[in-house]
Parts: C-alpha cells; sequence; structure tokens
C-alpha cells in the first residue's frame, strides 16, 4: 500500500517564550511590482527543495558576499525606475550587522528591511542593477545574521512591523495572468523574473516563522488573517520554486499559530470550490493538498463535524475535474488518511468516488483503480454491507470496458492478497460478489484479444470454483440461461421486424392492385 510522503520540515519547534511588550501593529504598504511576461518562458522545470538546494544556494551567496563589507554608495539615479514598497531613500549605504554594538543592532536591523521594502521591476533585467544587488545583498546578510540562535533573538516584537512590512512589500502580490492555451501538463511553467530577490525573501520569512524566539502570541497580530489569505492565493503562481516555499511557511504558520487553522482550512477550501465548480484551472492545488495530507494526519477521533464536511464538499469532488491526474497522489493520500482516522468514511468517499468515475477516460479509471484498491484495503465488514451492491456493480463495468488496461488494472485486485483472503474478494463474500462479475470474467476468460487479460480472468474463475464449487456452478447456469433468453429476445426483435416488413409489402401490392 502505497503513501503519500509526509511534508518534511527541517527546524522542529519549540515553546515560545512568555510574551513580549505590546506595541500596535503597523500596516504594510506595498505596490506588487509589474506582472511578469508570460511568454517568458524557461526550458528546464526546477524543483528547488527547501532543507536542501535553496539553503545551499543562499549559503553560496553569504559566503561570497563579505559580511562585514557595505554596498558601494549609490548613485543619485539609483532608484529610478524602483516600484515602492518602502521609500526608495531607504536604499542607502548601511554598516553590517555583526560590526554594529549591540545597542543599535535593532535599529540598524529595522533599517536593512526598510532597504529590502523597496520592490524593482524585473522587465528589464539591465535596470537598477546596482540596487537590485543592494538588495539582494541586504537579505543575505538578513538571513545570514538570523540564522544562528544569538541572531533569532532578534525577533523581538519591536521589529515585527518592520518585518511584515517588508515581507509583505516582496511577497504579496498580483501574479501575472494565465495565458489561455496555457497546459500545465505539456507547457514549462512561467518562472518569476523577481526570483533572486524573492527567493530570499521567503527563506528569510521561514527562518522567521520556525524560530522558536518567536512570541507566537505577539506574532499572531502581524502574521494575521489577511496575511495567510495572501499566501494561499500565491499558490497559483506558475513557479514551482515559489509554491515549494509557500507550502512549507504555510504548513509552519498552521503550526505555530493555532487560531490561524480554522481559518487556513477554510481558505484552502475556498480554493477548491473555485477549481472544482468555476475555473478548473490552478498550479497549486497538489501543494495545497500536500498540506492538507499532513493535517487530517494530525485531527481528533472522533473526527468533527467540519472534518466530515470538508471531505464530503471539497476532496472527494477534486476527482471530477480532467487534470485531477496532476494532484492524483496527494489527493488519493488524503483521502487514505480519512479511512486510516475512521472505517465510517469509507461509505461516503465510494459513494461519491462513483459518481464521479470517468468512464470515458480510460486512463483516469486506471488511476482511479489505484485508489480505489488501498481504500478497499482499509474497508471494514460493515462499511462492505452498506456499499457493496455500488461497489461490485461498478467492478463488473470495469471489468466489461472496452479498454483492455482498465480491464487488466481491475483484475489485478485480485492480486491483492489481503482483498483475496480477508478483504472483499474473499471466500466469505464470494455469494455476493461472484454473481455480479461472473458475466464480464467468463467473456474476457474466453477469447480475449490480450492474453495477460485472458489469463488474469482465467485465474479469477479459477479460484472462485476452487472457492465453492456449486457457487460457480450457479453461475455459469444462470450466465448461460441470460445469453440464451437475450439471443431470443433479439431474435424475437428481428421477427417482429421482419413481420412488419412482409406487412408493409403486402399493403403496398394491394394498394397498387387497387389503383
Amino acid at each position: 500500500m502505497s503513501h503519500y510522503t509526509h511534508i518534511h520540515l527541517s527546524n522542529q519547534e519549540s515553546p515560545a517564550p512568555a510574551p513580549a511588550a505590546s506595541t500596535a501593529p503597523e500596516k504594510a504598504s506595498s505596490m506588487p511590482p509589474p506582472p511578469a511576461d508570460p511568454n517568458q518562458k524557461r526550458k528546464n522545470r526546477q524543483s528547488l527543495s527547501i532543507s536542501k538546494s535553496a539553503q545551499e544556494e543562499i549559503s553560496q551567496h553569504v559566503e561570497a558576499a563579505p559580511a562585514a563589507a557595505a554596498p558601494a554608495s549609490r548613485p543619485p539615479a539609483l532608484a529610478a525606475n524602483a516600484v515602492v514598497g518602502s521609500p526608495p531613500t531607504a536604499l542607502r549605504e548601511l554598516p553590517a550587522l555583526r560590526d554594529a554594538p549591540p545597542n543599535k543592532r535593532e535599529e540598524l536591523f529595522k533599517l536593512k528591511l526598510q532597504l529590502c521594502g523597496v520592490i524593482f521591476s524585473f522587465d528589464d533585467p539591465t535596470s537598477d542593477k546596482r540596487g537590485k544587488d543592494m538588495k539582494r545583498q541586504t537579505l543575505l546578510e538578513l538571513v545570514d545574521y538570523v540564522n544562528t540562535p544569538a541572531g533569532q533573538k532578534i525577533f523581538t516584537e519591536s521589529v515585527m512591523a518592520d518585518l511584515m512590512a517588508m515581507v509583505s512589500a516582496n511577497v504579496c502580490r498580483a501574479l501575472p495572468p494565465a495565458t489561455d492555451d496555457f497546459d500545465p501538463e505539456e507547457d514549462e511553467p512561467v518562472l518569476e523574473p523577481a526570483w533572486p530577490h524573492l527567493q530570499v525573501a521567503y527563506e528569510f520569512f521561514l527562518r522567521f516563522i520556525v524560530s522558536s524566539e518567536v512570541n507566537a502570541k505577539a506574532a499572531k497580530k502581524y502574521v494575521d488573517q489577511r496575511f495567510c489569505l495572501q499566501l494561499v492565493e500565491l499558490f497559483d503562481s506558475e513557479d514551482p520554486r515559489e509554491r515549494d516555499y509557500l507550502k512549507t511557511i504555510l504548513h509552519r504558520i498552521y503550526g505555530k499559530f493555532m487560531s490561524h487553522r480554522s481559518f487556513i482550512r477554510r481558505a484552502i477550501s475556498n480554493v477548491f470550490y473555485r477549481f472544482v465548480y468555476e475555473t478548473e484551472r490552478h498550479n497549486g492545488i497538489g501543494e495545497l493538498l500536500e498540506i492538507l495530507g499532513s493535517i487530517i494526519n494530525g485531527f481528533a477521533i472522533p473526527l468533527k463535524k467540519e472534518h466530515l464536511q470538508f471531505l464530503v464538499r471539497a476532496l472527494i469532488p477534486l476527482h471530477k475535474p480532467k487534470c485531477v491526474g496532476l494532484y492524483h497522489q496527494q489527493l488519493s493520500y488524503c483521502i487514505i488518511q480519512y479511512v486510516e482516522k475512521d472505517a465510517d468514511t469509507a461509505t461516503p468517499i465510494l459513494n461519491g468516488f462513483f459518481k464521479c468515475w470517468p468512464w470515458s477516460c480510460s486512463g483516469k479509471q486506471v488511476l482511479f483503480l489505484n485508489e480505489l484498491e488501498e481504500i478497499l484495503e482499509l474497508l471494514g465488514a460493515d462499511q462492505l454491507n452498506q456499499i457493496s451492491k455500488t461497489l461490485f456493480t461498478n467492478l463488473a463495468r470495469c471489468l466489461d470496458s472496452d479498454h483492455f488496461q482498465v480491464v487488466e488494472r481491475a483484475l489485478f485486485l485480485w492480486n491483492n492478497e489481503h482483498l483475496v483472503n480477508s478483504g472483499c474478494l474473499s471466500r466469505l463474500n464470494a455469494q455476493t460478489v461472484l454473481p455480479i462479475i461472473y458475466g464480464p470474467l467468463y467473456k474476457n476468460s474466453s477469447g480475449h484479444w490480450n492474453a495477460t487479460v485472458e489469463g488474469l480472468a482465467q485465474n479469477v474463475l479459477k479460484m472462485y470454483m476452487e472457492y465453492d464449487l456449486v457457487l460457480y456452478d450457479q453461475c455459469t447456469t444462470a450466465y448461460f440461461k441470460e445469453e440464451e433468453d437475450a439471443k431470443k429476445k433479439i431474435q424475437a426483435i428481428a421477427d417482429r421486424w421482419h413481420d412488419i416488413e412482409k406487412m408493409a409489402a403486402a399493403n403496398k401490392r394491394q394498394r397498387m392492385i387497387t389503383a
């Protein structure tokens, strides 16, 4: 039984210290940078691992840039094309944090945050090179400084307003509009042109969220619900590197701020509703489901009504969209987590599952059969009694499919030892399952063009014959009687049409004679 891997988070949270003195939160004023050119394609899709690749890259930049070296003096026109998050005057030469006296360090930290809040346009990569480099080097310095336990002590409530203003100015922006002909399965994603700044801003914010020095009670006034909603909306970014950071950051926020948990779940479910019932276009469904996989794993038993509603209204309908193959692995993991938590959820899951069954798409049917096998492994006797007729009827339709891969995948269910020995396909349920599936099994076992399908069907029939020969003979007799009755019915219909044609010909001749 396959399981989707948990999100790996490198740093462990520890209890927050006593609340610090409260200060009024400041609103971050930010303007989004101009949208990226949607036609700017890159050939290679890069998947960034936050715990390894990104941090190694950032560390290399930090080592390459002398920490104590201050940026060169900026010319008067340095910020001419800067889009203001912080005012352009924030771009000025500042000493290194490690060289500053301890009593001046917090004020200098705020000045550097303001410098990093100046947003540049990356439409023209050659413009404002000095300003862009100054900001990137400052961001790298901040990441390097807070990468030590001593440096993280600067995360006091007095700097949180400036810190969140900088993060919001860089991160919370309007995404470029998606191109009409974009196909996520075939086209390369449009990579974020501002990634040299955006990556380090995300890395800095991640260090802030995971730090044990951050007082969660104080920080939740700044990392508020509005900010969480903006993060959820950013999951529609085409850049997989950004979605990877967002996945880890939102998961950490969910773990650190308990008061935001219900709101984050509602925000994610709203994204799913819009995706399923309106647009069927979203780039981050897989990453959001990855977060939910870990969240569902932590649900208490018995499941709350809210969690059951989320399953029925948000997760099960995600099987409907045409592009389900892009996120099916993560969706399947979430569904299995529910069944493992509460076996009674298998009944509404399978009922909804078969309502969404893609009978006209063989590729999706194979995916669904993979998920069905995992659910059946966890199915209890009580749940099977409620769903058996629907389950075996749909299974018979799969065995009767015109596509050999669907039939083959359905027959592979009988290779699962758990299902055959003690599950829904075992000897105990032979009286229920064999009469329903005998017909398509017999047809596949006697002359199917695909040798694998024919052999598998013969093995299944042989197994049930060994289980209960009397039942097998009854099913055989019933099947041939049904086939004979069907042939007689077809012949009767043909004879009736023949009689009608004779009557029509006789009437025609009679009219001709009369005329």
